[in-house]
């Protein structure tokens, strides 16, 4: 089995040094937006979603662009605007319309630039629009001119269309799911920016260009399916290193797709960037080849169920302890509203979760107003509340319930106020705004110790570091929402024809497609 690469043994390494021809030092822009959006989720992102970013802040958002780093050091920066949200629903159009033009009155106005830092996700859907990220590229080209170099980063969840392939020079994405290599990829795209226009062409507009090798692989999982801890993930993200290596060649990427949004674009990709055409095109397609022929064996990160199968092997009186169960299909960092209560509500109908026999911790459900009823009656104080379902009503209504107010915790930058209330045993978490919990702080600080709980259920699909650690036992229940884990029950209908596991027909053509910007035409390999 090959052996999973740990994020910091894939750094980057020094610059090269500048080459006689090359740009000692560049002027470099910054910009994107990056969210992961489920069209199977009735939430919406508007402007509430998403952090922005400016200036010095957005520049202190990449530590690899501190004051004395190599990087910092090698160009002139110029941080423009990045909008950053917690995955959700699709992006409401007029936040969207905001951002991009931020983005692109932002180049207007401090350009011209040599290159271009864009920096997004790949699964953003906007209401209205079938390729969000290919659009915000279009625009930024547009306002950038034909000769900036455009390097981007993505995440492994996104997708690459044609647009965006042929609006930008550079892409590369994660190699790790989870995504503990996020910050590292970011380096990476910079470090191949810069290391195209201090090369020998890097005054040359055109010269610096490399040559992309695309070829779109006709399969559509979740993420759960495709995680690097697990075979054939793991071996087919192994292969990356050694293709980037060879001579000719700028980076190799594998895009799993966004399995969740029902847009024509969504499907799995590989991309191979640099300057020998007949090698680039040739690694593209022999790992896509790979791609396809495992489409059959990728599995589920963890033992899967439903709900009460889940409940049942974590009950067993010797079950390792703590035991985690994953409430897959309202996962908030996959895209899911975050307020579903199917889950919740059927734990509460569970005597043995709430007769304090044993400690069940449940992240997590936002509702402002539960959270606003449960502070005014006080910690200690006893009441009956509806929590949840305002966004995604689908699954189930509001949970009702009657328990004490545990604790009121105040001041969280993303959940803002948040309420624990104990119905017997069962600790119910309740938040003001949406919130993902992936860290073993985020129940402490609620006055919770998930270490010594019998039974922890979080809203997420596969489990971040921490909680990997933590579980001792560990069930990915098989749960309805926007992220439902049975992509075939979830009614997906505008996909490409083809694409597996919605089709199980025929042998898709896995040619490359060799393009350089500014070149007239496609080039078939």
């Amino acid at each position: 089995m090959t052996a999973r690469p740990e994020a910091h043994e894939i750094w980057m390494g020094p610059l090269p040094p500048l080459a006689d021809g090359g740009l000692p030092k560049p002027r470099i822009g910054i910009g994107g937006i990056s969210i992961e959006s489920s069209t199977f989720s009735p939430h919406i992102s508007g402007d509430e979603a998403f952090t922005i970013r400016t200036g010095d802040a957005l520049r202190a958002y990449y530590p690899f662009l501190d004051a004395g780093e190599e990087l910092a050091e090698a160009a002139e920066w110029v941080p423009l605007t990045h909008g950053r949200s917690l995955p959700g629903g699709a992006v409401a159009a007029d936040t969207y319309q905001r951002m991009k033009d931020a983005i692109v009155e932002g180049i207007r106005a401090e350009g011209p630039f040599d290159g271009f830092f864009f920096d997004i996700h790949g699964a953003m859907s906007v209401v209205g629009l079938d390729d969000a990220e290919g659009d915000l590229a279009l625009a930024v080209r547009e306002a950038l001119g034909p000769d900036t170099l455009v390097s981007t980063s993505m995440d492994l969840h996104g997708n690459v269309s044609e647009t965006l392939r042929d609006a930008v020079d550079l892409l590369t994405c994660y190699r790790m799911a989870p995504h503990e290599d996020w910050l590292n990829t970011k380096e990476r795209a910079v470090w191949n920016l810069l290391a195209r226009l201090r090369g020998p062409h890097g005054a040359d507009p055109h010269a610096r260009r490399p040559y992309t090798a695309w070829v779109p692989v006709p399969v559509l999982l979740p993420g759960e399916k495709t995680s690097t801890r697990l075979e054939p993930a793991r071996s087919i993200y192994a292969e990356l290193p050694g293709i980037e290596a060879l001579p000719g060649v700028v980076d190799a990427s594998v895009w799993i797709g966004y399995a969740w949004a029902d847009e024509p674009r969504c499907q799995a990709y590989v991309v191979v960037t640099g300057d020998d055409r007949e090698l680039i095109a040739r690694e593209a397609e022999r790992v896509a080849q790979l791609f396809w022929e495992a489409r059959e064996d990728f599995v589920f990160v963890a033992k899967t169920g439903s709900l009460d199968e889940a409940l049942e092997e974590a009950l067993t009186p010797d079950a390792p302890r703590p035991y985690l169960i994953s409430d897959s299909g309202d996962n908030p960092t996959a895209g899911g509203a975050g307020d579903v209560t199917w889950t919740l509500a059927r734990l509460l109908q569970r005597p043995e979760l709430t007769d304090g026999t044993r400690t069940t911790l449940v992240a997590s459900v936002f509702d402002r107003e539960a959270v606003a009823q449960a502070v005014a009656a006080g910690v200690g104080a006893t009441v009956t509340l509806a929590a949840g379902a305002h966004v995604d009503a689908g699954p189930h209504g509001p949970a009702e319930l009657t328990g004490t107010v545990f604790s009121i915790t105040d001041g969280d930058p993303d959940a803002g106020t948040q309420v624990v209330m104990a119905v017997g045993g069962l600790h119910a978490i309740l938040t003001e705004r949406r919130k993902p919990f992936h860290h073993l702080d985020d129940f402490r600080m609620l006055g919770l110790e998930p270490t010594t709980a019998d039974i922890v259920v979080v809203k997420i699909g596969y489990l971040e570091p921490e909680l990997y650690e933590l579980a001792a036992g560990w069930t990915l229940a098989l749960t309805p929402g926007g992220v439902d884990q049975d992509l075939l029950r979830l009614g997906h209908h505008r996909l490409q024809p083809g694409v597996y596991p919605f089709d199980t027909t025929g042998t898709p053509d896995l040619s490359a497609v060799v393009v350089r910007r500014g070149d007239r035409e496609e080039q078939h390999a």
